[in-house]
């Protein structure tokens, strides 16, 4: 099983390339920084499944998500993210992903939510109803 990661701070994918590799060690997880390197890794090596954050330098994870779905990509795209909000789910959808994990709830989450979307299902993480939007992030709003 291929996974490409995707996330602009190498600590967060180091930390979850460990954790993956202990709880799935028959996964390969090949990693990029940016949105850009993350299109190009897609088109060359087409990964099973793309593990990606939201907040990004150069283009958000919900822009690449729609930029790859357009151009065919069909393997479940997951988004990981640090935002909770009620509008995250439906913006991830319109994107084209199939689910998203919250980083805070990755220990428990991410594994059991990649297994999902092998499987054919989605993985919603439940926000708090309570939980405002709390980032403003180049116009992205959820």
């Amino acid at each position: 099983m291929q996974i490409l990661l995707v996330d602009d701070h190498v600590i967060v994918r180091e930390g979850v390339k460990s954790l993956l590799a202990t709880m799935r060690p028959e996964w390969t997880i090949s990693e990029a920084g940016d949105g850009a390197r993350a299109r190009d890794l897609v088109r060359e090596t087409t990964p099973d499944l793309v593990v990606m954050d939201i907040t990004m330098p150069d283009t958000s994870g919900l822009e690449v998500a729609s930029d790859l779905r357009r151009t065919g990509y069909s393997h479940p795209i997951l988004i990981f993210t640090m935002h909770s909000s009620m509008r995250l789910t439906a913006e991830t959808r319109n994107a084209g992903a199939q689910g998203y994990v919250l980083k805070s709830q990755a220990i428990h989450d991410l594994v059991r939510a990649i297994d999902t979307l092998l499987a054919g299902g989605t993985f919603f993480g439940a926000p708090s109803a309570a939980t405002p939007a709390r980032e403003p992030n180049r116009g992205l709003s959820f």
